[in-house]
């Protein structure tokens, strides 16, 4: 799979989410992601107004659902998502419903594993029960959590690769990526690379002489598709 560049809106109101959301498409980003900020919010009236603007966008609506699944994917699908978000920490038969919904309306179902006791099982449990994609996610509070107690921050890099060798759909890292290692994610074998908004481009690599965003998320766009997925061996 070549990588994909994904721009996550995790903005609370829409006209900021339609701005930046147009200023990633011109620069080159592939798929448009409704935050969860961004969806409690504005609810399904910001996915529609998504849809409106970018009619032809793969467009995610990360919902992190943990029940009433099949009602929850329906709705999103019903304004304009094309990918819902279902937790593995969820039940079964709530992420077999949002599977459920998947097919019967036409969208892909990407599972997070965020908390999972073990990451690499929780990646497997969501493969077995029919999900698309995989998201290995270490959340925003654990991290911040772990850091602040002394720890050190984990980091979704850590069993990435463990996490991509187990499953034999597509991939997605999040949680605490720095911008270089969120292009790098590919060379992990996770070609879904996500791109946090509001965008904060603070690689040296990646300034331009007039500091204009746009520009700078081109160049790092064009950095992203250009590799190669390495997928590791299967055993």
């Amino acid at each position: 799979m070549k990588p994909i560049v994904q721009i996550s809106l995790d903005l609370t109101n829409i006209d900021e989410a339609l701005e930046t959301a147009e200023m990633a498409i011109r620069a080159g980003v592939d798929w448009l992601e409704a935050g969860t900020p961004l969806i409690l919010a504005e609810g399904l009236h910001g996915v529609r107004k998504l849809r409106e603007a970018f009619p032809g966008v793969p467009l995610v609506a990360d919902l992190k659902t943990m029940d009433g699944g099949y009602l929850e994917a329906e709705m999103m699908a019903k304004a304009g998502a094309t990918h819902v978000v279902v937790m593995a920490r969820a039940h079964e038969e709530t992420i077999k419903c949002v599977v459920q919904a998947g097919k019967d309306f036409g969208v892909k179902v990407m599972g997070d594993n965020m908390v999972f006791p073990d990451m690499v099982e929780g990646a497997k449990f969501l493969e077995d029960l029919g999900c698309d994609y995989v998201i290995h996610h270490i959340g925003y509070d654990e991290r911040r959590g772990i850091a602040a107690s002394g720890r050190r921050m984990p980091s979704p890099l850590d069993q990435l690769q463990e996490v991509v060798g187990a499953v034999n759909i597509p991939v997605q890292a999040v949680g605490g990526l720095s911008l270089e290692q969120a292009i790098k994610c590919p060379q992990y074998g996770a070609p879904l690379v996500v791109l946090g908004a509001p965008l904060t481009i603070d690689a040296d690599s990646f300034k331009t002489a007039s500091g204009d965003l746009e520009s700078s998320l081109k160049m790092i766009c064009e950095a992203i598709h250009s590799q190669e997925t390495v997928l590791p061996t299967k055993p």
